[in-house]
């Protein structure tokens, strides 16, 4: 997941040249949401539901939270962070959105939903200020690229009811199947409220190169990726699985360093170093957090 999103930045970004941001976006939601409901039907044919499909028949207040949850973390949150990325720099919009691992962990925590120790916040904001050295040292404010600043802080917002309103629904249903539903909603309301910027397209000047790109974007920063973290949430919860989006920073540095050829400092090397110790760090947290839950169980069923 970390691979997908760090390399796509760059790819969406450079898009940006031949086609409007947004309705770049509805095309990759549409192409996107398409893909997932195949795959749905076909799983639903090879009998493939603990993995693909929604395993249990979805109920009226569960349609309800999928619609929530696909309008907020599909159709705003889509709107918010292509927006945001077009109108401020890289640094800038790195910097912004590492601060997801501490929004959902705060939520997670003040919600009651998972129990976040003094470790786990050790380590998400080691990973922070790890961040910082990669990326942040970049990072400026000007007038021009305070809207798109402040449209990628409402992205993590977003991100994080998404993230956080999900979660229930694993327990029920596959990440696929979660996705997918949740992607169909908010392509409905996204592909209208942009349509201007679709009838503005200069669709015969649009290179082979862009519709590739365009491709892959939805294919796996979509389908793919979004599946894994709604996979990840299942498993391992939604603090853990937020922190691992401090890896994109670094992804997106070696990128650039194996094919652009920028040189890597060693400011930039230590603050990875401390993006990976603070990953570390949180998974310990997990890790002995589960083993005193076990251990309370077992007390439980003795």
């Amino acid at each position: 997941m970390a691979i997908i999103w760090g390399t796509n930045y760059a790819i969406v970004k450079s898009s940006f040249r031949e086609i409007d941001p947004q309705a770049f976006n509805a095309l990759r939601l549409l192409l996107a949401s398409t893909v997932l409901v195949l795959t749905s039907r076909a799983a639903r044919r090879f009998r493939l539901d603990d993995i693909f499909l929604t395993s249990e028949r979805v109920t009226r207040g569960e349609l309800v939270r999928l619609a929530a949850i696909g309008l907020v973390g599909h159709g705003m949150y889509q709107y918010l962070f292509i927006g945001g990325l077009a109108r401020t720099s890289v640094a800038n919009g790195a910097l912004i959105i590492s601060l997801t691992p501490v929004v959902i962990t705060f939520a997670s925590a003040v919600g009651g939903k998972e129990r976040v120790g003094a470790l786990h916040w050790a380590g998400t904001l080691l990973s922070l200020a790890g961040i910082y050295l990669v990326v942040g040292r970049g990072a400026h404010v000007t007038e021009t690229s305070m809207r798109g600043d402040l449209m990628l802080m409402l992205a993590v917002m977003c991100w994080a009811f998404y993230t956080i309103g999900a979660a229930p629904l694993m327990a029920r249903h596959s990440p696929v199947g979660v996705t997918a539903l949740s992607m169909v909603f908010g392509t409905i309301v996204y592909v209208p409220a942009v349509s201007a910027h679709l009838a503005r397209v200069p669709w015969d000047t649009i290179s082979a190169i862009t519709w590739i790109k365009l491709t892959y974007s939805a294919i796996f920063a979509l389908c793919v990726a979004y599946t894994i973290w709604y996979a990840a949430v299942r498993r391992i919860g939604s603090a853990r699985t937020a922190v691992y989006s401090n890896l994109l920073p670094i992804i997106a540095m070696l990128t650039a360093y194996l094919w652009l050829h920028e040189p890597i400092g060693k400011i930039k090397l230590i603050g990875a170093a401390a993006v990976l110790v603070g990953v570390a760090v949180t998974r310990v947290a997990s890790a002995q957090g589960s083993g005193v839950t076990g251990s309370a169980q077992a007390v439980r069923e003795s």
